[in-house]
């Protein structure tokens, strides 16, 4: 089942957004708004996905394998998703650029610039294999990984990511990345799951961010109940700018190395946790978009756009590991990054203003739910 089509049953209200239904509670001025939406077979020009798989689709519909299974999934993710977007932008469409990688694999960036809502917003899979470069080796025993060095280790890695970065300042920005890689050594196969959602807005609107969060605990609560706090700490722990001192959002979930409880349940974990990307920030996007702002809110979106480049310039670990990859396509890489930026000389907040208390937020993570 490709993601977003599973329903959950919620309270009752429902906005139709782009051909799939986002589920999701959410109270806003005394108001429950369900954002629903079913997934459509496709768009005429391409069909059920954004293009081809990298894999040709009649070797996909005869493996069962994980590689496959994940593969087909991340296609459905990308092309449901791309397509409510567009749904809310209106007149743009994204651009589609699948790729080919000679070291082995290849991919599909989906990329929409200078809209209207969304000034930045892109959906990319990868699906690449070949043999782990040393860096990468060295990344992944740092966290644990039991790899040798110096040893030839085929890998296989296939993933879905998306960073929107909207126009409107009180928007918040918003990323996913869910990634399935597999590992051969000495004839065995280690696998695992990473991935995570989180949350990066310029204002703070303390509904909008407990609704988010409200959102993924449902979905982690639905196979563990331990796993949206152990995650969300990890993703707060993780998306931190140490030499600023600060957070880059307000978190959401962040967890990697997932090889428990058995391939199946892992794998229908992260499906929860993709399926529940729409419903946690469509409804967001829908209640902010039209919001009013004017040179100062531009700035300040600005800066803070500065600080996720920092991040994911210095810290992001799949930047890394994608920079680290021979033949790697850095355009799809970089695709994070906002298309607008700007740094300031020891800018400080006014203290009492809305931009201060985002700051403390920022720099003192809190419990939403």
């Amino acid at each position: 089942m490709n993601a977003f089509v599973k329903l959950r049953t919620l309270s009752v209200g429902a906005v139709t957004v782009g051909g799939i239904f986002a589920c999701g509670v959410y109270n806003h001025q005394s108001k429950k708004n369900v954002v629903i939406a079913k997934t459509v077979e496709g768009r005429n020009d391409t069909g059920k996905y954004m293009a081809e798989p990298v894999t040709p689709m009649a070797k996909l519909a005869a493996d069962s394998s994980m590689q496959s299974t994940m593969e087909l999934f991340i296609m459905g993710v990308q092309a449901d998703l791309c397509r409510a977007l567009e749904e809310i932008e209106g007149k743009r469409q994204f651009t589609v650029d699948r790729w080919e990688r000679k070291e082995g694999g290849g991919g599909i960036t989906c990329i929409m610039d200078d809209g209207k809502v969304f000034e930045r917003a892109g959906v990319n899979i990868s699906v690449v294999k070949g043999n782990l470069p040393p860096k990468a080796v060295e990344q992944m025993r740092a966290r644990g990984r039991k790899l040798e060095q110096g040893k030839t280790l085929p890998f296989f890695a296939a993933g879905v990511s998306c960073v929107i970065h909207p126009r409107n300042p009180m928007i918040p920005t918003m990323h996913f990345n869910y990634r399935y890689f597999e590992v051969e050594q000495d004839g065995k196969k280690i696998w695992w799951f990473g991935g995570g959602t989180d949350l990066t807005p310029y204002y703070l609107d303390k509904t909008d961010v407990t609704h988010f969060h409200r959102t993924l605990k449902r979905a982690c609560d639905t196979h563990n109940l331990s796993y949206y706090g152990k995650f969300k700490k990890w993703c707060d722990d993780y998306f931190v700018i140490k030499f600023r001192g600060e957070c880059r959002g307000v978190g959401g979930i962040f967890f990697d190395d997932l090889d428990t409880p058995s391939q199946e349940e892992a794998f229908a974990f992260v499906k929860e946790c993709a399926n529940a990307v729409a419903p946690c920030y469509l409804p967001i996007v829908l209640k902010h978009k039209d919001d009013g702002y004017g040179y100062a809110e531009r700035q300040w979106q600005l800066l803070r756009r500065g600080r996720y480049v920092e991040f994911n310039l210095v810290y992001d670990r799949g930047t890394k590991f994608g920079l680290f990859t021979p033949g790697a396509r850095i355009e799809s890489i970089l695709m994070s990054l906002p298309s607008s930026a700007k740094w300031a000389y020891k800018h400080t907040p006014k203290e009492g203003s809305k931009e201060h208390e985002l700051l403390q937020v920022l720099k003192n993570p809190e419990d939403w739910v």
